[in-house]
């Protein structure tokens, strides 16, 4: 003989809460009576054994002076637990979470105008007690019959007994859903009852014989007996293991075993052990314990989606009670709508943020999820020194504050760039790829560098930069900053230096006679060393030779003008506009005897020359001030005689006049 156990079997969260609850009151009670307000589960067994440690059961609380009084996991009407709390009873509410999430959205829809339609057993305490928080006005159907004899209403809104059969529940919601203008239908039959109506259908396909075992009035145990028969010619409903008919039993090969959300695990034990002749067991106990799996919180799981409403989005985790995730858990997105992201059925990852809402629900997020993977794997591209994207939120005093993969990081101020930068505002709604620099996931630190990044795409440019390079190639730069003994030019990315004697083809006195800080200048590579990093350029080599243009341009016997740029004591250089420098000899300065140039000159002083001599294969010009001066003593003179003999004219003429 083959046992197998349904995956889900015995009791539900809902009756195991109650039980503990009740037992726990017992256990911590002295010198109080303890009431339960009817049996506190549909189960003989367990009642008799909370009777035994204490537990009395009554019908009426009215006969009720002093004490506490257990409400059990089917729940009560809210007019009875009003009673109760009037009566200064100590009320002790063991109603099952789910069927508490019911009796408030009953409450809330019937205050709202709707009509409520429970779909279930008139006469179970779970309905009853459902439709004492909607002032007993609702309409109770359990058949398709029923359903089809509703009049037509404005609002309803349909909830089930949380025990209820699925398909029961589909077939009566898809009849009702025509009945009004503004129809709401909630599923809330709990999710334990779906995994264990499923299990045990699944099961009974397999095996010759089931046995379902739970209080013969246990709802939830008669539908596993309706569902067991359905697939299964041999179905056993027992309550302990005294009623196995174990005459027949022996003839089976394979038998299926599931309990009622009712039923106790050593009530289950006893049946397998009697059974296998009372062996032990251990093996099948395990399998019992192990079909619910164990969550904490902070855990990350695989749940399936059961369903998805505007708010919120139901889970199936595999766990004793469904999780549950509120829009705010979904996504950061305050604007997302739940039924963007999911679709009952789809399979998803979440992060468990509480065993318990208050309502037996388990507390879900994905949106936490998503942040423990954001940090995940920023901790991955921090060790792989890896690139990320941020985006800037706003500058703070000595940085930025920015986020990457929604989580929030600083950025310091010498991190940003490889330039000052004065003003940080700039930045802001600006996204940068940066490195993390430093990383910290149990302080929930996080520093940024797009300086790193700068200086990395510096150094390939720069490399690009060496490689390119050629003695005599002509390239483009700007002038950087300036010294005494030359101009440093920026080529993009690596300096270069203009020596002061390759800024210009004639003599200067300082780099900014002819260059000026932030010149765009064309340069030519003279020399460069990678290894010390230094690159010689030259100005002038891109520029006409001042003595070419003068060759060109002039020859002797013209008269320029110059400026004084040096004096020694046989002469004076004089630099003319091309460029090029004459010497004025002591000799030439003027008609007057001259013992030295800096008698009469001075320098940078503008003076007018003629060029007297020109040796092309020295490149040198002999200039005289002299002669200019002769020549202009001459024109004078000429001038003068001209204007003499003008004046002698004018007399004749004058005289001529006169006479006659």
């Amino acid at each position: 003989m083959n046992i197998y156990i349904a995956e889900y079997a015995g009791y539900c969260f809902g009756v195991k809460r109650a039980v503990d609850i009740a037992i726990n009151t017992i256990k911590n009670t002295e010198n109080t009576l303890i009431y339960s307000l009817g049996p506190l589960v549909h189960n003989t067994q367990v009642v008799e054994k909370l009777n035994e440690k204490g537990l009395k059961i009554i019908d009426n609380i009215n006969v009720l002076k002093e004490g506490k009084v257990i409400i059990r996991a089917h729940g009560i009407p809210y007019d009875l637990q009003k009673e109760i709390e009037d009566l200064n009873l100590e009320l002790i509410d063991c109603t099952c979470p789910y069927v508490k999430a019911i009796h408030k959205r009953v409450k809330k829809y019937y205050n709202n105008g709707y009509k409520i339609i429970i779909i279930g057993d008139k006469l179970h305490p779970e309905v009853i007690g459902i439709n004492g928080w909607c002032n007993n006005d609702a309409i109770i159907v359990n058949t398709k019959e029923d359903a089809e004899t509703i009049p037509k209403y404005d609002k309803i809104c349909v909830v089930s007994q949380t025990t209820n059969n699925i398909d029961i529940f589909n077939d009566i919601s898809n009849i009702i859903k025509n009945k009004g203008n503004h129809v709401k239908i909630f599923n809330t039959i709990c999710n334990a009852t779906n995994l264990r109506q499923t299990a045990t259908k699944e099961l009974a396909k397999k095996v010759d014989a089931m046995i379902v075992i739970g209080g013969y009035h246990s709802s939830n145990t008669n539908k596993l007996v309706e569902i067991s028969k359905k697939y299964c010619k041999n179905v056993y409903h027992i309550e302990t293991s005294k009623d196995l008919p174990l005459q027949k039993l022996s003839k089976f090969n394979t038998i299926g075993i599931t309990a009622g959300a009712s039923t106790p695990d050593w009530i289950i034990k006893e049946v397998i052990d009697a059974m296998n002749n009372n062996k032990d067991n251990n093996e099948i106990m395990e399998a019992i314990e192990n079909s619910i799996v164990n969550i904490h919180r902070g855990d990350i799981v695989k749940g399936k989606v059961i369903y998805v409403t505007d708010n919120e989005v139901m889970v199936n985790i595999n766990y004793k009670s469904d999780g549950i995730i509120e829009k705010e858990e979904l996504s950061n997105d305050p604007n997302i709508k739940p039924r963007d992201l999911f679709k009952e059925g789809d399979e998803i990852e979440v992060y468990v943020v509480r065993l318990d809402d208050g309502e037996g629900n388990v507390v879900l997020s994905t949106k936490r999820l998503e942040i423990i993977k954001s940090w995940d794997k920023l901790e991955e591209s921090f060790k792989n020194n890896e690139t990320v994207e941020c985006k800037i939120i706003t500058d703070v005093k000595g940085g930025l504050i920015a986020t990457v993969n929604g989580i929030r990081a600083f950025m310091p101020a010498s991190q940003i760039s490889v330039n000052y930068v004065k003003d940080l505002s700039i930045y802001k709604g600006k996204k940068l790829n940066a490195k993390i620099i430093d990383f910290d996931k149990n302080k929930r630190k996080i520093i940024l560098s797009s300086r790193k990044i700068e200086e990395q795409q510096l150094e390939k440019k720069r490399e690009e930069l060496w490689n390119s390079f050629e003695v005599g190639k002509i390239v483009e730069g700007k002038v950087a900053r300036l010294t005494d003994f030359g101009a440093f030019v920026d080529l993009g990315g690596l300096d270069g230096l203009i020596h002061i004697s390759d800024l210009a083809w004639f003599r200067i006195d300082h780099p900014s006679d002819v260059v000026n800080v932030g010149d765009t200048v064309k340069v030519q590579i003279l020399d460069f060393d990678k290894e010390r990093n230094r690159i010689s350029l030259g100005l002038k080599q891109t520029l006409p030779k001042p003595w070419d243009i003068f060759i060109k341009n002039r020859e002797v016997g013209d008269i320029v003008e110059g400026k004084v740029v040096n004096m020694l004591d046989f002469g004076a250089f004089v630099r003319l506009e091309e460029g090029v420098d004459g010497l004025v000899h002591v000799s030439q300065i003027s008609k007057e005897h001259v013992d030295k140039p800096s008698d009469v000159l001075e320098i940078g002083e503008k003076v007018v020359v003629k060029i007297i001599d020109i040796d092309p294969e020295k490149e040198r010009i002999s200039l005289s001030m002299k002669e200019v001066e002769e020549e202009k003593d001459k024109e004078e003179i000429e001038e003068n005689i001209k204007e003499i003999n003008n004046k002698d004219e004018e007399v004749k003429i004058k005289d001529i006049i006169e006479d006659k």
